[in-house]
């Protein structure tokens, strides 16, 4: 049986027009089209057989949710993700192992880091923004309440660069060792190389090594943000040292000076004060 498990919300409320399209690769094979919405999904993982597949349509955002409602679980079949998100990071990142818009996700949801923000710890595939990238996350959810379609977010976070965004000071331990930042723009944590729809904020990162890393863009002005900023998406930021700082470590916390809002794996959080990831891979020296 294939259990095809998709986010009606998903690819701006359009995922469920995937579904024939994905099932292309699974032609002649008996199925059960189920909506996310109000699933029980650990029901689902527990009922299956060896002989099931299980066929998650969706973004990052309905990743994530799986990742966390199956957190700890064993699955007895394989699973897979097809292509059906907005901004599609996590499929970006593993794209050497995709094939006709599809990845298989056992091994990638096993050992996945853990965020501890206010008060609440949850489970996250791709990585965390804060800062400017939060912030963005944040207005695109109220452009979404209000009906609004196509929202760019590189779009809504040049204008927060130019105007509305408030740069807060940053402390950043990692493994124990305090790192302070000013003027600080963003402090993402990041287990895989990509976030915000494309970019590839940490392009040395790799998921599988057991660590996480902490990338800071900091004491800079609005002009130098705003020309560097275009380079998120390729990487080349990093050629920019003064203002631009990647650590890498097992487990981190960000402090910023002032509350603001936090995105996990493209999922809001207001009024974030600090936050605390944590890789359960332990790293051989």
């Amino acid at each position: 049986m294939l259990y095809l498990l998709f986010n009606p919300l998903a690819f701006g409320g359009k995922a469920e027009g995937k579904v024939q399209e994905a099932l292309e690769n699974f032609k002649g094979a008996e199925f059960i089209k189920l909506s996310l919405i109000d699933l029980d999904v650990k029901e689902i993982v527990k009922n299956a057989k060896s002989e099931d597949t299980i066929l998650i349509l969706g973004g990052d955002g309905t990743l994530n949710r799986f990742a966390n409602d199956t957190a700890d679980m064993d699955f007895p079949c394989p699973v897979f993700l097809y292509k059906s998100g907005t901004g599609n990071d996590f499929m970006k990142d593993v794209e050497d192992k995709v094939e006709n818009n599809m990845v298989q996700i056992n091994d990638f949801l096993k050992n996945l880091p853990t965020i501890t923000v206010k008060g609440k710890s949850y489970r996250f595939v791709n990585g965390i923004g804060y800062g400017i990238d939060g912030m963005c996350c944040e207005v695109a959810d109220k452009m979404r309440a209000q009906g609004k379609e196509n929202i760019s977010y590189a779009g809504i976070s040049i204008k927060l660069l130019i105007h509305g965004y408030k740069c807060p000071n940053a402390k950043v331990t990692v493994d124990g060792k305090v790192y302070n930042f000013k003027k600080v723009w963003l402090a993402s944590g990041m287990k895989g190389r990509y976030y915000g729809g494309g970019m590839n904020i940490a392009p040395n990162q790799d998921r599988t090594s057991g660590l996480l890393t902490s990338a800071v863009i900091h004491n800079s002005g609005k002009l130098k943000t705003l020309l560097v900023f275009p380079k998120l998406f390729k990487g080349e930021h990093v050629k920019h040292k003064k203002i631009f700082t990647a650590i890498e470590g097992r487990k981190i916390t960000v402090e910023f000076s002032h509350p603001m809002a936090l995105q996990i794996d493209g999922e809001t959080v207001l009024d974030v004060s600090s936050y605390t990831i944590k890789s359960p891979v332990k790293v051989k020296a």
